[in-house]
Formats: C-alpha cells, structure tokens, sequence
C-alpha cells in the first residue's frame, strides 16, 4: 500500500492474516486481521505462528459455542488479540451461515445509514491540508487527521486543513500517543478553535492516570483507542472519569464477543463508541460494519482503510462504499471472500 504515517510509526505495507475454519457441515467460516506492531506488538509472522497452535486447539470442536471457543484460545495464551480477533470472525461467519442470516441480523441488528470518516496521514502541513482538499472534492465530510509529531506543527496542520475545507466539515483529531501531558494540554486549548469533535489518544498508555486531569480540562472532548482493548479497559476509563468517547477495533479487543463486551460496558453509561480499523481489507471491514449495525451505541465510523491506499482488493463481495456511505450484503454471514487469484500469490498452511 502507500506508505501510512501516524505518530508511532510508519507503514508501507499491510500486514493482513487470512484465517478459514472448515466443518463438517460443509459450512466454512472466514475471518481476517490486520498486525500493526506499532500498536499492538503483533507482526504478520507472530500471527501466523500463534495461528497454527490456536487452529491445532480447535481442531474437532463445535464452532457455534463461540465463548467456549473463545476461552479455549484464551486458556492457552493471553493477549495476541489481532490473531484471536480473525479466529473469532471466522466463528461468527461460521454461526451466522448456520443460522442462514447476515451477521448483522444474527447479531440482532438493522440497517441504518452509515458514513464514514477519511483519515489524512502525518505530513507538512500543506501537503495534509491538500490531501484534505482531495477528499472533499469527492465528497467527503468528516475528516480525521493524523498528528502527534511535533505540537507546533500538529497546531499548524489543523489550522491550515481548517482553512482549506471551510466551516462545514468534520474535524476528528487523533495524537496516536504522540504528546506528553503538557503537550496535550497546550495543542487541546489552541485547537478548541478550529471547531474539533473529539481527539482521540492524545497520550502514551502508561499516562493513563493522567487522563482524568486531561479530560476535565480539555475544551475538545477525548477518545480513548490504545488505552481500550478490552471491557475492563473500557470499565475502569469509564468509572475514571478518563474519557467522553471510546474506540473499538477488532485487533485490540480479539474480536466481536469481545467488542459486544465493551458496547455494552458503553452502553450501561451512555458513552458513545466508534468502530475503528487498522489496514484491514473489505473482509474485515464488512465484519466491522456488520457489528456495528448492532451495535446501537457505535455513532462513529472510522472505516476507510479500502481507500487510504491498498494498491490490490483481494475481496470477492462484501463491503461496498457509495461514496463515503457503507454497506454490507444480505447473504448469509460476513458475505465476503478472499479472491482466490490473490490466494495464489500467498503463503498458505492447513493444519
């Protein structure tokens, strides 16, 4: 893909895992996840490595007992929730075909109109601000923009996308952990006028007791994604105080049972949430969107990772865009498959 810059690191191409589970009822389910070390400590290889040992664990199990299924992974290694999260999917795909309904019904969802946000990768703040200019000419109206590296540049970034695309735009910010707490601070205040809906991250993890005092003082409203993997992640920044919003992306949180766990922690309090991704393709991306249409408390979509540069779409079916407006399939599960031209090109392993 073209090179993809935040404030952790750089990515020049997309680390993507294809998992298929195979039954004996002639049902296969599929399911995808997208490494992005920088984040979550995961590699492409250090998936498919657990990837085999979790296949060789689940090997002659009934895959409709999804939290069973699940804990057997969970029992065997902690954490590794990018290749748990595509293990999962395939379970979920697998449930949904059984049932013989999308998984957004099997979920016990509806459709609703989805609208998804264009992220502007760090860059000199003219080149952001001609990016953002792109993106609206196409129709695009909510922005996110990468910053994190360097305050008085990520100020002038903002100021300079705010001047290009006017008034009328969505502005999110996201600081991928990129500022100390002092930092955080200052750029929040400068912002505010720029007319912002959130920020997401604006600091590393382990300043996590220090997102109280931010986000009280913070006139932009904050939204934790790195500092969320899991419900009791989500929990105890809830109980805390520590922020308006939360993110939830498959990689963090293993997958869908563990997604509904942290909606419904959301749910229970009001905070709203949004389904996020990493460099995922259509295959994961239609299983992100199928969540979130059953999942009442997700109001924000960060779902572009298909336009932001993949230089291939190794998908048959599933997620389709008008626009910047998402839509998933009516036939049964995830309702996308890898393209098997593109398989051939890959690495593969049965177990």
């Amino acid at each position: 893909m073209e090179p993809f810059v935040i404030a952790t690191g750089t990515m020049h191409f997309a680390q993507n895992v294809l998992i298929r589970i195979y039954t004996d009822s002639g049902i296969h389910g599929i399911g995808e996840c997208s490494a992005f070390p920088m984040i979550v400590g995961e590699t492409q290889e250090t998936c498919i490595a657990m990837a085999k040992d979790f296949a060789a664990i689940l090997k002659g199990k009934n895959p409709l007992e999804i939290p069973e299924r699940m804990n057997d992974l969970l029992g065997y290694a902690d954490h590794n929730n990018t290749i748990k999260s595509a293990f999962d999917m395939a379970l979920f795909d697998i449930a949904a075909k059984d049932a013989g309904l999308p998984l957004y019904k099997f979920l016990g969802g509806t459709k609703r109109s989805i609208e998804t946000d264009m992220t502007i990768g760090i860059d000199s703040p003219d080149g952001m601000a001609a990016t953002a200019l792109k993106y609206q000419s196409k129709g695009c109206r909510i922005l996110k923009i990468k910053l994190g590296k360097g305050i008085n540049d990520d100020i002038e970034r903002v100021k300079k996308i705010r001047a290009a695309v006017g008034d009328e735009m969505i502005l999110r910010l996201d600081a991928n952990q990129g500022w100390s707490f002092d930092d955080a601070l200052f750029a929040l205040g400068e912002l505010e006028k720029y007319n912002i809906e959130f920020c997401e991250q604006p600091m590393r993890t382990w300043y996590d007791d220090k997102l109280p005092e931010l986000n009280v003082n913070s006139p932009i409203k904050l939204m934790a994604d790195e500092s969320c993997y899991n419900h009791h992640d989500a929990r105890k920044l809830i109980n805390s105080q520590s922020t308006t919003y939360l993110n939830i992306k498959f990689s963090k949180s293993g997958g869908i049972l563990e997604a509904q766990k942290i909606h419904e922690e959301a749910l229970q309090t009001g905070v709203k949430c949004m389904i996020g991704s990493m460099l995922e393709s259509r295959i994961a991306l239609s299983a992100n969107l199928h969540f979130a249409l059953a999942s009442p408390n997700v109001i924000f979509f960060d779902l572009d990772t298909a336009l932001l540069g993949h230089l291939v779409d190794p998908v048959v079916d599933g997620l389709t865009y008008n626009g910047y407006f998402l839509d998933v399939p009516e036939t049964p599960g995830i309702g996308a498959e890898a393209d098997e031209f593109f398989l051939e090109q890959c690495e593969s392993w049965m177990v």
